[in-house]
């Protein structure tokens, strides 16, 4: 498995470079954004983890650019943990976060978190929602034979829907699942994704598929007409 650390502060790449060499992945560094960006787009990395406060251009431009042409999975590390900046960070499609100071095996359980996720069993089976068809393996949702473009965290969270289609899964549950973070009650991260993935799977198409059941959560199932 190869990362690619983009981390200004010599010492701290040195630190996670070293750290993760040691846990026996491949591992490249950057320590500015322009530098970063076009190792993150010309490389084959299989995780980016991106410090939001970098010269030249910052973590969030540096994630906003990738995510044009790519999908690596991207976990972001930075001083500033005001949910804000996280929201706007998984706004922007990141796949996790991480505050500054941290421990290192929590670093390193989340990096291996992120590297099992983005390599789904062979043997997953192609998923159908009414005129829906999300394949794990592939990486590809369509709707009426047309593609629906997603972020990786986009993915995930239509996969759960889609895994336990009928079922009504509340706000803690999908922020549990899919971001492996404790519900914050003050947060509007789940709505936020939910409204970024209705705008693709949904309002393109007469038929809507993902409901919001009032004071309890979300759920993906065809609802015949009333």
């Amino acid at each position: 498995m190869k990362i690619l650390v983009i981390e200004d502060e010599p010492k701290a790449a040195q630190y996670l470079c070293q750290g993760l060499a040691e846990s026996g992945y491949t591992v490249e560094a950057a320590l500015d954004g322009t530098d970063g960006l076009h190792a993150a787009i010309n490389g084959n990395h299989d995780l980016v983890i991106l410090d939001v406060m970098l010269p030249g251009i910052d973590g969030f431009a540096v994630l906003t650019a990738l995510r044009t042409s790519k999908q690596t999975p991207v976990l972001m590390l930075t001083a500033r943990g005001k949910t804000d900046d996280k929201l706007r960070g998984f706004d922007l499609g990141a796949d996790d976060y991480l505050v500054k100071p941290f421990q290192f095996p929590e670093l390193l359980a989340r990096v291996r978190a992120l590297l099992k996720r983005g390599q789904p069993p062979a043997t997953e089976p192609v998923m159908h929602v009414a005129d829906l068809e999300l394949d794990p393996v592939r990486h590809r949702a369509t709707r009426e034979g047309r593609r629906i473009d997603l972020t990786a965290k986009e993915f995930a969270l239509l996969t759960l829907l889609a895994q336990r289609t009928g079922q009504v899964l509340s706000r803690t549950q999908i922020a549990s699942l899919v971001w492996d973070i404790h519900f914050d009650s003050d947060s509007n991260v789940v709505e936020v994704a939910m409204r970024r993935l209705r705008a693709k799977v949904d309002d393109p198409f007469p038929r809507k598929l993902i409901h919001t059941v009032r004071g309890v959560g979300y759920v993906l199932e065809h609802r015949p007409p009333a």
